[in-house]
């Protein structure tokens, strides 16, 4: 737990850093960034996480209930978000230069904080079975990746609202929080009853999220149909480590 908490952090922190060294308008690295994440998250979804919740639940169908509203809460999330979890940093949306865009900000917490939520330690948990065993460090690096491009799209917009790196930093603390915190609550709450139906719910929740964010992303990542070769290549190399990984 201690490990998935400082991955998750310092995931945000280090993408923090990065608009001193990329500059949000050469934003080709995160286009890139964005489309291995998205192929990663959506590919170990479909091999782990819902094989997983669906074989624990004594109900599956209602996982699938799970599922869509994760799926459609994460469309409510982005009303206010504007994208910025998958890359959108169309900073002249957002506001007044000098104000906080705290809706913004409030979106992309529940949405770390869900994220978090799912990563429950393993020694609390009932493994049923050796595939179970691998997902939580497959989930925290999807996550962690997920963060990176989330992460620098959300500091490019705080800098453009703020003017200041200090005080764009500190806000971006609030994001960099979300998923410990998730992690703390669910770890607290579920332990001694890992398999209960708020596990169920959070997975489904998550799940869903996954679905919406990797699917945006992939289907952004080539618009109109038009094949970026590099983009082609950073999507398949997303898939690509999904699948070495439900083999290691």
């Amino acid at each position: 737990m201690i490990l998935a908490i400082l991955v998750l952090f310092f995931a945000v922190i280090g993408s923090g850093f990065l608009v001193k060294v990329f500059p949000p308008t050469q934003g080709h690295w995160l286009k890139l960034a964005l489309a291995f994440s998205g192929a990663y998250l959506f590919s170990i979804t479909i091999i782990h996480l819902l094989p997983d919740v669906l074989l624990d639940s004594p109900d599956p169908q209602l996982v699938g209930y799970w599922v869509l509203a994760g799926f459609f809460l994460q469309l409510v999330l982005e009303l206010f978000s504007h994208g910025v979890e998958h890359g959108h940093m169309h900073t002249h949306e957002h506001g007044r230069v000098g104000s906080m865009p705290f809706l913004l900000l409030g979106s992309l917490f529940v949405h770390s904080f869900l994220e978090g939520s799912i990563l429950i330690d393993q020694g609390s948990r009932h493994l049923g079975h050796a595939h179970q065993s691998n997902s939580f460090y497959l989930v925290l690096l999807g996550v962690a990746l997920h963060h990176v491009p989330a992460g620098f799209a959300l500091m490019s917009v705080l800098l453009s609202r703020l003017n200041n790196f200090r005080k764009a930093f500190l806000w971006l603390l609030v994001f960099a929080l979300g998923s410990p915190l998730g992690i703390v609550v669910s770890n607290a709450l579920l332990h001694d009853a890992p398999d209960s139906t708020l596990y169920t719910a959070l997975t489904g929740l998550v799940a869903g999220n996954f679905l919406h964010i990797s699917t945006t992303i992939l289907f952004e990542s080539s618009p109109e149909h038009h094949v970026n070769r590099n983009k082609l290549v950073a999507t398949l190399l997303g898939l690509l480590l999904a699948l070495v990984s439900n083999f290691a």
